[in-house]
């Protein structure tokens, strides 16, 4: 099990309300952050992004001049690392600030920590078949997945929700090589749509592709 709170970092500090704006361009230029936090008394209030400082930038300026601009783009303490490596890639930001229960700022993820856990990962190095299925978000549950893979003698390797779109999940198996006609017929009889499935590890691939590009994103 990965804890995810030992890759919560505080090197960089968060900005304040009373900060000046060519503090906040030193730091993004100098880390080559996207995103950086502002905080008020530990309380979260947004995020700033760098190519809209870059824009608006005017001599003088607080950060409190750019209350308009922050985003309420952040993470919770207690998501997983694969949903977190899901919020860097559709946020398109290589820093994402973290959340108590209390909206408190603890600190911040780093996109390169992520790529690194994921290139360290059974679902990546395995051989095996990738299967997506589908559901209603209130019908499936991981422990009815496990299941179904257990039941049909197949080795579970990892599992995420790739999207949901009119409360229907969309749900990715790394399963170990084996027959899968049974396994899905399995999950059909248990009321899941076969969305694809990949015996070649052609979705391994197109992740691995994603990961290498989000590493060349991180030396833009």
């Amino acid at each position: 099990m990965i804890a995810i709170e030992n890759y919560i970092t505080n090197d960089i500090k968060p900005l304040r309300l009373k900060d000046d704006i060519s503090k906040a361009l030193k730091l993004f230029r100098e880390n080559n952050f996207s995103h950086l936090p502002v905080v008020r008394k530990k309380k979260f209030c947004g995020v700033l992004i760098r190519e809209e400082v870059e824009l608006v930038f005017n001599s003088g300026q607080k950060v409190s001049d750019l209350k308009h601009l922050f985003q309420p783009v952040h993470v919770s303490e207690n998501m997983g690392w694969f949903e977190i490596l899901q919020f860097f890639i559709n946020n398109h930001c290589n820093l994402i600030p973290v959340l108590d229960s209390e909206d408190h700022y603890m600190g911040y993820f780093e996109l390169d920590d992520f790529l690194k856990i994921l290139e360290n990962t059974p679902f990546l190095h395995e051989n095996g078949v990738v299967l997506t299925i589908s559901k209603g978000v209130r019908d499936y549950s991981f422990s009815e997945i496990t299941q179904i893979v257990e039941a049909n003698d197949a080795t579970l390797y990892g599992i995420f929700i790739s999207k949901i779109i009119n409360d229907t999940a969309s749900i990715v198996l790394k399963l170990g090589a084996h027959d899968i006609s049974n396994t899905m017929l399995s999950f059909r009889r248990y009321g899941y749509q076969i969305v694809n499935e990949k015996s070649n590890d052609k979705y391994l691939e197109e992740l691995k592709e994603r990961s290498n590009y989000l590493k060349k994103y991180l030396n833009i």
